[in-house]
């Protein structure tokens, strides 16, 4: 699906559902910043984006392949940008990670993607309110929707440090053996979000220092902010790993440490009963001169000495606090 949105420069005014046949023709028009959103693009909508901005091929292969790493890569006359939007979803937490492609030229923005994504809701209602719009071109509706895009991530990252929080709880308030569970899982999301945002930084350092005619120099201050923004969610997402770390240290320690003492009690309930036995099985040895063996009250002696034995040797191991 094809949504085509043209702004007029001079009046303001935005018209969306323009046919995207007349594309070219509304580029062409210096007045005129063109937004080409298309979602789930088939082989036709890629032969059209050929056909109308003369894309690179391999820009348009990388688009029909998914999964590509965050980048960006200059063309004549525009960029090609990737990243990727992030969010949580279902009750087990999952992460999921939806790609977004972007063709930047110097009135045009082309956004590629297979699944609907907030940041573009964002982006278009915001684009229009900016009064910024009349001298910045696409870089400007370039910035707001790759912000909206970076934004997501800090509410992500909070509730991932919410989860770390609960986790720790679990751990030293309860013991929470299935806590390993979702420390790994945070683990792997956190792997995951740093492959999408640290080559961010190499994104937008090109952006930032290489001579782009493509944009006016007064864009560059709001590159510079989702930068920093970029720079921010990369530090968070280190120092929740390192905290992951010492979470999962000391769930190990913990777990050591109550393996411990549940050996150190095992052993000295063996301890007792292998006293006690010793006794037993003196005299249940069926030797025919054995002292005490024809003795009147030898069962109840033999039962008293096992206890006591038992009870003298629990209220030492207490005393050397093993039990």
């Amino acid at each position: 699906m094809i949504t085509v949105m043209v702004l007029d420069r001079e009046s303001g005014k935005l018209e969306i559902g323009k046919d995207p046949k007349t594309i070219s023709e509304l580029c062409a028009d210096e007045k005129n910043v063109v937004w080409v959103d298309v979602l789930r693009a088939t082989e036709d909508d890629y032969a059209m984006l050929a056909e109308e901005f003369r894309f690179h091929p391999l820009a348009l292969e990388d688009c029909r392949n998914a999964h590509q790493r965050p980048k960006i890569d200059e063309y004549k006359g525009y960029y090609f940008m990737v990243l990727y939007e992030a969010s949580i979803v279902g009750k087990r937490k999952s992460l999921e990670l939806n790609e977004l492609n972007l063709f930047l030229g110097t009135n045009y923005l082309v956004t590629i993607h297979r699944n609907p994504l907030r940041a573009v809701d964002t982006a278009a209602r915001l684009w229009p309110e900016w009064d910024e719009r009349v001298t910045s071109g696409a870089g400007l509706l370039a910035y707001l929707l790759i912000d909206a895009t970076i934004d997501e991530y800090m509410p992500l990252l909070d509730d991932m440090s919410d989860r770390i929080d609960d986790i720790e709880d679990a751990i030293f308030e309860s013991f929470d053996p299935d806590a390993i569970r979702d420390i790994f899982l945070i683990k792997k999301q956190l792997l995951y979000l740093r492959r999408t945002v640290v080559p961010l930084r190499d994104v937008f350092n090109t952006l930032l220092r290489r001579e782009q005619p493509i944009f006016p120099r007064e864009i560059h201050v709001y590159f510079q902010d989702v930068f920093d923004h970029v720079i921010r969610v990369a530090d968070l997402i280190d120092t929740l790993r390192e905290m992951l770390v010492s979470t999962m240290d000391a769930y190990l320690s913990l777990s050591g440490n109550r393996m411990n003492v549940v050996m150190k009690r095992l052993t000295s309930i063996s301890t007792i009963l292998m006293s006690m036995t010793l006794i037993a099985g003196i005299y249940g040895m069926n030797f025919e001169f054995m002292p005490e063996l024809k003795w009147h009250y030898g069962y109840v002696g033999s039962l008293l000495s096992m206890a006591v034995v038992g009870i003298a040797i629990y209220f030492y191991l207490r005393y050397i606090d093993w039990l």
